[in-house]
């Protein structure tokens, strides 16, 4: 399972679009506050439509919270200050995609101590960013197949 933690979130609809694709991708969301919104928020929820009860979810309250959970496992950073490109790891079950907030995106000090493992998306057009869950989408489905972990697919 791959994991995919949020920064402080801000926009509730991103929070849920990227719930919902971790449930599509049975990927874990985790959520490092605190946050603009409740975590429950209609629109958080409703981005996510009739998934939320099945998404696996861990709401950290702060950054030692959340790094104390990181431990030793492999996060990797996704900011435009990356210096690979996201599709240049060997990721594996069990590995950490980390997105910053929409507006300040990941703290300083995070970019330093993990550098070898900051990661990004291009952007060849001229755009400043992507949408925060158009990336999570775009990092998260790429490190599921280069872990293995998208070998079914289940149509109901």
């Amino acid at each position: 399972m791959i994991h995919v933690a949020l920064y402080q979130p801000a926009i509730p609809p991103n929070t849920g679009n990227i719930a919902r694709q971790c449930v599509g991708m049975n990927a874990h969301l985790h959520i490092i506050g605190p946050t603009k919104f409740e975590i429950t928020d209609t629109n958080a929820k409703r981005a996510g439509l009739d998934y939320w009860d099945d998404l696996t979810i861990t709401l950290h309250e702060d950054d030692d919270a959340f790094l104390e959970w990181l431990g030793d496992r492999q996060p990797y950073l996704v900011t435009k200050f990356g210096e690979m490109r996201f599709d240049g790891p060997a990721y594996q079950d069990g590995d950490v995609l980390i997105f910053g907030n929409e507006n300040t995106g990941l703290p300083e000090s995070w970019r330093e101590k993990y550098a070898k493992t900051c990661i990004y998306v291009p952007i060849p057009g001229p755009v400043r960013s992507y949408n925060l869950s158009n990336t999570a989408a775009i990092v998260l489905t790429q490190a599921s197949l280069k872990a293995g972990l998208l070998d079914k697919h289940i149509l109901e």
